[in-house]
């Protein structure tokens, strides 16, 4: 029996067509902010549309909405190819889509009411909390129940990736929300003071490191050899460069907490393990882009190919800031700065929305029978606004960041700080509006790309390239 028609597929269209809608709303609202940095007016005074409640509705959109969705699909196209097996559990997996799109929405209505337990990335109460540790659960059945029934002996790499990221989510998850409720939509952290912080960081760094590293890296293993048509450089290097990473990452997290009331061992040690992590971050960087030995041409006609290269060498320039930004002297100048926020976007946008945005065009053509996307020049057109727009904003932010920390440190012969924090304010606008632009320039090429989306699904018969693209 031919295997390939026993393939569910039809979970992993929905999860992508929302990766495309929940990018087009997560970026927006990314905008709006970003706006609103520069024209506080933008608020119009109403609760539910100011910065703090719009900020969070952001990173939940971007991170578990579009991040999350292009995981779970792409994890459900991945394991199946590679297990030569229909996905287990259909219905179970059915749950999973619409479980995660229920999760979205509550965040989508509760964050803006400024109902929030105040923690990074894990701002959702205490019933979402809940139901995400549930669907959560669901996804790993389907995920390594697909994995025990495999016709292939070999697990492959990427699979390896998934697993990771899918178990470690589900432990930092459940234990960061252990929480007291005292009604439907307020509970108290079980963990206070230092260890709070603790916690909320060792959840927080590896909600980076498991959901927006590793996942995206299996995503990376698979999709990279797929669309340039080569073996992954070395296997084997894969392999400890999985090893390393998730042996290495976990530990990373202190450094968030540096000239805190955290022992200074703790902050020493988090940032020891970043320092080392450069080492497998930069080994998976290789391995990916040294895949195209020998295939090197294919860049001056495969835009998708562009868009996973830019991602790889995102991964390796934002993997080489992260342990540069965690050393004492250097954070004592970056610390609550921009600089982090750019650091954090050139791995967000570069990295993680770039890998993503180019592994949607290659599957979608599989998943709906065509002979490739609509237009590829429009996908030129996505790659070069995508690439000039993040990093007009991260060079914005780290310029910015810079300047931010050299005035809060500079000090007049009598020990008075010579700039007020005003100062910096003003000093920053100007960045500021470099940073909209390069997220406008980013946001359009999503409409771009839900454009092409769109006229590919919609179009009965497959275009050839040629007659849409002749030169």
């Amino acid at each position: 029996m031919d295997t390939v028609a026993t393939y569910n597929d039809k979970v992993v269209r929905q999860f992508s067509i929302m990766v495309v809608v929940w990018g087009i709303v997560g970026m927006l609202v990314g905008v709006i902010i970003a706006a609103q940095l520069i024209w506080p007016v933008l608020n119009f005074d109403v609760s539910f549309l100011t910065y703090a409640r719009l900020r969070p509705l952001h990173t939940n959109a971007v991170i578990f909405a579009f991040g999350g969705s292009a995981l779970i699909g792409t994890s459900f196209y991945v394991v199946q190819r590679t297990c030569h097996i229909r996905l287990a559990f259909d219905k179970l997996a059915a749950f999973v889509f619409w479980g995660w799109q229920v999760v979205i929405l509550l965040a989508a209505i509760t964050l803006p009411l400024g109902i929030t337990q105040s923690k990074e990335y894990a701002e959702l109460e205490w019933p979402i909390d809940i139901l995400i540790a549930v669907v959560w659960i669901a996804y790993a059945i389907v995920f390594f129940g697909t994995i025990a029934k495999r016709r292939i002996k070999h697990i492959y790499v990427a699979n390896w990736f998934y697993g990771a990221f899918i178990i470690t989510v589900a432990v930092l998850h459940i234990f960061n929300n252990l929480a007291i409720p005292v009604s439907l939509t307020k509970s108290y952290s079980l963990y206070s003071g230092v260890v709070d912080a603790m916690m909320q960081w060792w959840y927080g760094h590896n909600a980076v490191g498991f959901f927006l590293t590793a996942g995206f890296l299996g995503m990376m293993y698979y999709f990279v050899p797929k669309q340039a048509e080569r073996p992954v450089y070395s296997y084997r290097l894969s392999v400890v460069h999985f090893w390393s990473l998730i042996a290495i990452y976990m530990w990373s997290g202190p450094h968030h907490l540096h000239y805190t009331s955290l022992p200074d061992w703790a902050q020493t040690l988090g940032m020891v393990f970043s320092i080392i992590l450069l080492a497998p971050s930069w080994g998976g960087m290789i391995n990916g882009i040294m895949t195209l030995s020998g295939a090197w041409h294919k860049l001056r006609s495969d835009p998708i190919l562009k868009f996973m290269i830019v991602s790889l060498s995102f991964y390796g320039m934002s993997t080489f800031e992260g342990p540069m930004m965690s050393i004492k002297t250097v954070n004592a100048l970056s610390h609550y700065t921009d600089w982090t926020i750019g650091h954090v976007h050139s791995g967000a946008l570069g990295w993680v929305a770039m890998m993503t945005i180019g592994t949607i065009y290659s599957l979608l053509p599989r998943l709906y029978n065509k002979d490739g996307m609509y237009s590829t020049k429009l996908i030129d057109v996505h790659f070069w606004t995508s690439t000039i727009g993040v990093v007009l904003y991260a060079v914005a932010l780290w310029v910015a960041g810079i300047t931010q920390g050299l005035m809060w440190r500079a000090v007049n012969a009598d020990g008075t700080l010579t700039y007020s924090f005003v100062e910096s304010l003003k000093a920053t606008y100007p960045y500021y509006g470099l940073r909209l632009v390069g997220g406008l320039l980013f946001f359009s090429g999503m409409l771009i790309m839900a454009y092409n989306v769109w006229k590919t699904i919609s179009n009965k018969q497959p275009v050839p390239v040629a007659v849409l693209d002749p030169a």
